[in-house]
């Protein structure tokens, strides 16, 4: 049997974690939506990206983005949004807070990881899934940048569905969904930033996407039943996907020559990494994160960690933890695809200023934003739960 301790830091993270969310009933930030029209290049007009700042972002390499790139550049331009959801037993929902605690303190925009509607660091795995890929959808319209979907056990189970949906698995048509109003609206399709056409909802891609410590009991429940068999394969609605699991995880069951421990893999396009952390690492407290902010050392080395790096013995010991690891690549990659929608972004700007169309400019794929191409999914039809829920 496998025992794994808690460390009294991460304890104490849990329950500072807790009285951060305490004071999160409401949100912090105000919130202006544009309103876009067919035709208008709205959502790419409203990211002001003077010219030297766009020149210092096209000179960026998404692989390797240091502190001060986060500070002086990054810092300065738009951020898409990131949707975390948590796992599904209360209350481990403040572990994600921890982790959108240390995305922020690592110099992403708060305002860009909390619900825009109500202020939560994180959704519910147990929300209406339409409901988050119809948030997606309209983050994209608005952002003209693609979403990033972060999972944490239960939740880590969401994020796959949530791609399916966009994926037109389990429905044909997905409506919008205000996350100001927390309401679908009348319509089943966007204006594409990039197009500035209308496209269907179904069939939009997330950047970045990953699951930690997804599957073993989560499948009891109910809402999993329908996915038992299928939520290691990743659809098209994905540019990246990062799977991780714990070894020998009794939560999720990640034991050898179980269904649970089979690698993600791609069902056409998207590119599906999976990595394993080690078998002390906790599943329930692996999101708590926080507290690596105050280790100066342990920060610099997440800022410097680049996926597959051998480890060295100048590395603080705390770089070994399964959490360390974990942090260091999501924010890693998380890095990488800010950069990525920038320079797209960018471009597409420079381009309409030139006059010059953005199919020529190989920024828009015109049969996937007419809603011609779908991603590469089997699709089923299955009954849709009632209502949403927060969390």
């Amino acid at each position: 049997m496998i025992r794994v301790a808690i460390p009294r830091t991460l304890a104490w993270a849990f329950v500072a974690a807790w009285l951060v969310a305490g004071c999160a009933a409401s949100p912090p930030f105000p919130i202006q939506p544009i309103e876009p029209r067919p035709g208008e290049f709205a959502a790419l007009s409203s990211q002001r990206i003077e010219r030297e700042l766009g020149d210092r972002i096209l000179a960026l390499d998404p692989e390797h983005v240091s502190a001060d790139d986060v500070a002086q550049v990054l810092a300065g331009a738009p951020a898409p949004r990131i949707m975390l959801i948590h796992g599904g037993v209360y209350p481990v929902y403040l572990a994600m807070t921890s982790f959108g605690t240390f995305l922020a303190g690592m110099g992403y925009p708060e305002t860009r990881i909390r619900d825009p509607g109500n202020g939560d660091w994180s959704y519910s795995p147990y929300a209406y899934t339409p409901r988050l890929a119809g948030i997606a959808a309209w983050q994209y319209e608005q952002d003209a940048m693609r979403p990033m979907i972060v999972g944490h056990s239960q939740g880590g189970l969401y994020v796959v569905k949530v791609l399916r949906e966009l994926a037109g698995v389990y429905r044909s048509s997905l409506a919008v969904w205000n996350p100001l109003t927390d309401a679908a609206e009348p319509r089943d399709t966007i204006v594409d930033p990039f197009s500035g056409s209308a496209r269907p909802v179904i069939g939009l891609v997330v950047a970045y996407a990953s699951a930690l410590g997804a599957g073993g009991w989560s499948f009891i429940l109910p809402n999993q039943w329908d996915d038992f068999p299928a939520l290691r394969t990743i659809p098209d609605t994905v540019v990246e996907f990062t799977g991780f699991d714990i070894e020998f995880d009794p939560f999720a069951m990640t034991f050898p020559g179980t269904r649970f421990a089979n690698p993600y893999v791609a069902a056409g396009t998207a590119k599906v990494r999976n990595v394993a952390l080690p078998a002390d690492t906790s599943h329930v407290l692996a999101p708590v994160t926080a507290d690596l902010l105050q280790d100066p050392r342990l920060r610099a080395w997440i800022e410097s960690y680049v996926p597959g790096r051998a480890p060295t013995p100048e590395d603080p010991p705390e770089a070994a933890r399964g959490s360390t690891i974990w942090a260091a690549d999501v924010w890693h990659s998380v890095k990488r695809h800010w950069v990525l929608e920038l320079k797209r972004v960018v471009r597409a700007q420079r381009d309409l200023a030139s006059g010059r169309r953005l199919e020529a400019a190989g920024l828009v794929n015109p049969s996937r934003a007419a809603g011609r191409e779908g991603p590469r999914m089997t699709a089923h039809a299955t009954a849709a739960p009632p209502g949403p829920s927060r969390r």
